[in-house]
């Protein structure tokens, strides 16, 4: 039940935060109608457990949106200048990165992580190693890509759910 209701609270918020509709009464009663939709077909699948739905990491995981905005906007500072100069020093290289995490979802986060920073694509995932391609030397730092996963693997290991082993 408890997985049901952040569900729930979760997909309402967002549609609320996306759709920006507070007065129109039609409007949002068509959204409720869609959460309660998507929440009743997510039960029926069986999808509401640990890695589903994620409870364990909610206090946490905003930490960590904010520690990965920060770095969000690091590299977007790196990747302007190279883009605004006017001989760019590109040094595109491709890393092979160990994962530190245990979980699927925790893997999910970690590439999802490093896709959403500029100047860095997850292109290959494989059982424990990822290959990364970054654009520039800057961006291609071995140690903080493992400083980012060990805060994603740092977020599974206090969900002490142990759901979604991989």
């Amino acid at each position: 039940m408890v997985r049901t209701t952040v569900l729930a609270l979760a997909l309402a918020g967002l549609w609320l935060l996306l759709s920006g509709y507070f007065d129109n009464s039609l409007l949002l009663g068509f959204g409720a109608a869609s959460v309660a939709l998507c929440v009743f077909l997510a039960h029926r699948a069986g999808v509401l457990d640990d890695e589903g739905v994620p409870t364990g990491l909610m206090p946490r995981v905003f930490g960590y949106w904010f520690w990965l905005f920060i770095e969000i906007g690091k590299a977007n500072i790196v990747v302007a200048r190279q883009a605004l100069a006017i001989e760019p020093k590109l040094s595109p290289k491709l890393l092979k990165i160990v994962s530190p995490t245990r979980t699927n979802a925790g893997l999910a986060t970690f590439a999802n992580s490093i896709t959403l920073t500029p100047g860095t694509v997850t292109v290959d995932l494989e059982p424990g190693y990822m290959v990364v391609h970054a654009l520039t030397e800057a961006l291609a730092d071995e140690a903080a890509i493992d400083d980012m996963g060990r805060r994603v693997a740092a977020l599974e290991r206090r969900d002490n759910s142990g759901g979604g082993e991989r």
